[in-house]
Order: structure tokens, then sequence, then C-alpha cells
């Protein structure tokens, strides 16, 4: 039976370390990280998300200013708060929830945030960091992010020699994450739908990731015995009982047969993406107070 990596616990234990890095900040610097969350019109799942991140930023320290704008606001108006954030020296991340209403270019507004604030990982400076491998000074989209830590804590940060298939190609979390696997050494293929005999090239991988949201899709069969599984999709299904549940990409009850470690959903990469955006906020920071960034 598989290792079930507990991304509840690792995400706790990054949040106590940026609690305990802000507070050496404040009382060393004077600096006290700020993140800014961004949100227009009225999504449900982005307002529970949105609500979500204030809550931790201010958990963990930080001042969190939350601005909600109605879903008319106009692409300008956004741009202009946006130049605000940027030049206010005491917020150090910026996020826009997405999805934004359709009269707004998204990729417009992202490309707007200052690249050292862009603390989801989404500008093309830091896009480009991390494509070149420049990690080090990249801010990276927080789920991949927290996929890392995970795999390192059952794997290490050195996975020479180590194949890796990643499902799922988007710029979010596929192409990211697909980096980051790079950049510690493993071979790394990325497949998506597309890809011949998908079961076969994920058998072939001794760290396989997840991100195609398609529940329960990658079945106990695909998976190379031992193999670490990080299931980055959240899918809500129906169940017999009329009811609904979260599963994830991984048909979770096979794969934990078969697999050396494998992360629960819910309780695997969810907490983790929240942990992340704080510990890039407090990075952030500690840039703008001309500090090294903190690893996690």
């Amino acid at each position: 039976m598989a290792e079930r990596i507990d991304g509840k616990q690792v995400a706790e234990d990054v949040i106590a370390k940026v609690k305990l890095l802000t507070s050496q900040l404040l009382a060393s610097t004077g600096v006290q990280p700020g993140l800014a969350v961004v949100i227009v019109g009225e999504d449900p799942a982005s307002q529970v998300y949105v609500s979500s991140k204030s809550r931790k930023a201010k958990e963990c320290g930080f001042k969190s200013v939350q601005h909600t704008l109605a879903a008319e606001t106009e692409e300008k108006e956004l741009l202009d708060l946006i130049a605000s954030l940027n030049a206010d020296s005491e917020i150090h991340g910026i996020l826009v929830q997405l999805p934004l209403p359709a009269h707004i270019d998204a990729g417009r507004v992202i490309q707007t945030i200052a690249p050292e604030k862009d603390v989801d990982g989404f500008h093309f400076i830091n896009v480009g960091k991390l494509v070149t491998g420049e990690t080090e000074t990249a801010f990276v989209p927080c789920t991949p992010a927290g996929s890392m830590i995970l795999i390192e804590r059952v794997r290490g940060k050195d996975l020479s020699g180590l194949n890796a298939v990643v499902v799922g190609r988007s710029n979010i979390v596929g192409k990211p994450m697909a980096n980051l696997l790079l950049a510690a050494n493993c071979t790394v293929t990325v497949a998506h739908s597309r890809t011949n005999d998908l079961p076969a090239v994920c058998r072939t991988a001794d760290i396989l990731v997840a991100a195609v949201g398609r529940p329960q899709m990658i079945k106990g069969d695909w998976i190379k015995p031992g193999a670490t599984v990080i299931d980055v999709g959240i899918n809500r299904i129906s169940t017999s009982d009329n009811k609904t549940r979260l599963v994830g990409d991984v048909d979770y009850a096979e794969a934990e047969k078969v697999a050396g470690a494998i992360t629960p959903v819910p309780g695997g990469v969810g907490p983790m993406t929240i942990a992340m955006l704080m510990a890039n906020t407090l990075s952030a920071a500690s840039l703008a107070a001309g500090l090294e960034r903190p690893s996690f």
C-alpha cells in the first residue's frame, strides 16, 4: 500500500516557516509583506478562494488588502488599480483572481502586474526565467511549486536518473511542472490528450503528475510499481446517494495499491497552493528589502 503524502501537513510546515520568517523580516528591517488580492464580479467559487487567501495572509502576519470590483468594471479601471498597486511600496504581491469577466482581456491584465510582484508566476518574465532554468529568481506558479515540494519530501531535491511524466500541458500547471522537474535533473515527458498510448507512457514514470481535469482517468494499471504519484486534479462527481464528492484525476483506490507514494484528493496538492502563495509573497518582500529569498 502506497505512502499517503499529506499535503495538509506539509502546507502547515510551509506556513509555520512563513510566519517565523515574516516576524523576523519585520523585526530586522521594518518590512511587513503585503498581499493585494483583486476580484472582479461575484463568482461564488472565486469569492471562496479569495477570502481563504486573504485570511491566510493575515494569519501569516502580512498586510492583506482585498479589492472587490463590480462585474461590469471596465478594463481600464482594473489596469489603473494594478498600476497603483505596482507603485505601492507596501504591497509586495499582487494576485488577480481568475476567471475575469468576458469583456476584460485576462492576458493583458496579468502582463500589467510588475514581475517582481507577480506572486502567481504568470508574467512572461517569470515564465521565461523558469523555462531557462533561472528558478532561483523566478516566481513559480503556486500549484506546481507546491507539488514539487511534495515530490522532494518523498524523493529528495536531486531527482537525477528518474523518469517523470506530466499528464497535462497547461500554462498554469503542466508546463511549469515539467520545467521544475527538468531543473531537478529528471528526464521529463509531457503527455496530453493527443499522446499515443497514454497508459504505456505513464507506466514509464518514476514520478507521475496528473493535471488533466478528468475525474479518475488514470487507472492503477497505468502506474509503475513504486512510482510517486502527484494528483493535481480536483473534480466533483455525483455519488449513488445523489450527493457529490471530490476526486482527483487518478483513481486513488486502484493507484494506492501500486504506487510507492500518492497524494489524496482532497488534502494533497490543494493546501500547498495557498501555502506557496504565502511563500512567494514573503520572497517578494524579502527581495524588495534587499535580502535573499528564503527556501522552502
